[in-house]
């Protein structure tokens, strides 16, 4: 028994060894947002309940099994930190009332939250970026959507490893026929459910055609197809999003088995897949969602949108090479004696002034153990300072990487050569 404390399982620490490819990732996604006008927006950690079930759908596997869900005792109200962004972000934009001069286009990035078996890639606490374009109809925007996402992986250099899968769920009526038609085939057939099937039948039986249960395949290749109750406006939607993929020359697959996993999904779909993270393959999803704004009290508004899962995005990364190097200042002050500590903490202020990214040394220790140290930070320059250094304002620059002699000059001086080297 041990009382050591430890993390909850699935919620991870970020360790300064990892921070870099997470800066790096951070810093990419923001220029490539900005260069598509969407604008940052931040919704709570922990939302209403009922959001989430009036949003996503009270039978889906989100809201049925991996919420994470309690009473508050202050008040008794039921809140859930939330599993998914769309939600929230709908819910602000209603209450701030964003859409009265016209359609936004909004982004986010943060922690999401859902109970389930924690493996590579998928955790219980986990990050996405999403945006959400509201207030726009038409295929338009949803191609965009994918032009920018393509974008986002020749940006981060995988575009090879992801490819792209489409389809349409069509409008309300199509959805509505295509239901009681999947309800009547799959009840001929009970022996060959399983029990997420089962229990999905009555409530939401499109979810059954993404089963993952090799032993249910056949029936659900089987199954009516949604394709064949689509309305002139959807197949015309839908005709319009392909074209312009092919005039983006953006290859893609359509699959007629595709339906995401949440209710407010209609016309276009879509997830960004690739083969390097197992299972797990998916690692951008959305689609156009027309209804959500109308169903959650909105004045009804046209959206669509998608969020990226950025663990599983960072541990390609990583995987494939793409990570940057470890963060390294451009100089390791080394100091030896009283005056020295004193001199070397002015010295590090006035060379952080002149633009550098400046590591001072403290603990004290001999001069040979602090330039272990300074090498050992990759710092391009070691900053010598003893009391004799003090005493006359200046500093001993040393190379460390590659070649060129120590060389003692004034403080003022420093900072023009460190700039230059």
């Amino acid at each position: 028994m041990t009382n050591t404390l430890r993390a909850v399982r699935g919620m991870n620490d970020l360790l300064p060894a990892d921070a870099p490819l997470w800066s790096h990732f951070e810093t990419l996604v923001r220029a490539w947002l900005k260069s598509y006008g969407y604008r940052e927006m931040r919704t709570p950690i922990l939302e209403h309940t009922g959001l989430f079930k009036r949003a996503i759908g009270e039978v889906t596997d989100i809201v049925e099994k991996e919420m994470y869900t309690f009473v508050d005792e202050l008040n008794g109200e039921s809140l859930t930190l939330r599993p998914e962004g769309t939600a929230s972000c709908v819910r602000a934009a209603i209450e701030h009332n964003l859409l009265f001069d016209g359609g936004k286009r909004l982004w986010y990035a943060g922690p999401m939250f859902r109970h389930e078996r924690p493996q590579k890639g998928r955790y219980r606490q986990f990050h996405q970026v999403g945006i959400e374009a509201l207030g726009f109809a038409g295929p338009d925007l949803d191609i965009e959507l994918l032009l920018m996402t393509a974008r986002l992986w020749k940006l981060l250099g995988m575009a090879e490893h992801i490819r792209l899968e489409i389809n349409t769920l069509g409008g309300a009526e199509a959805r509505a026929s295509h239901r009681n038609k999947l309800i009547a085939y799959f009840e001929a057939h009970p022996d060959q459910l399983d029990e997420d099937a089962q229990r999905r039948l009555h409530g939401n039986p499109l979810r059954i055609l993404d089963t993952k249960n090799p032993a249910m395949q056949a029936l659900v290749e089987a199954a009516p197809k949604l394709m064949d109750e689509l309305d002139e406006a959807a197949v015309a939607h839908f005709e319009a999003v392909k074209r312009g993929l092919e005039d983006a020359g953006i290859p893609y697959t359509v699959n007629p088995r595709l339906v995401r996993g949440l209710d407010y999904y209609n016309l276009t779909v879509f997830e960004w897949v690739t083969d390097k993270l197992g299972s797990q393959g998916t690692v951008c999803a959305g689609g156009r969602y027309d209804g959500l704004v109308g169903q959650m009290g909105g004045k009804p508004a046209p959206a669509c949108g998608f969020a990226m899962g950025v663990e599983r995005l960072l541990v390609m990364m990583a995987e494939l090479g793409l990570a940057p190097g470890p963060e390294a200042p451009d100089v390791y002050i080394v100091n030896v004696g009283e005056a020295a500590g004193r001199f070397a903490l002015r010295a590090a202020e006035r060379l952080r002034d002149g633009g550098l990214d400046v590591v001072l040394h403290g603990g004290g220790g001999s001069f040979k153990s602090q330039m272990k140290k300074a090498d050992a930070s990759l710092a391009r320059f070691a900053a010598i300072i003893g009391d004799d250094e003090a005493a006359a304002g200046e500093v001993a620059v040393k190379p460390l990487r590659g070649e060129g002699e120590q060389r003692r000059v004034a403080l003022a001086d420093a900072v023009e050569l460190l700039n230059k080297g």
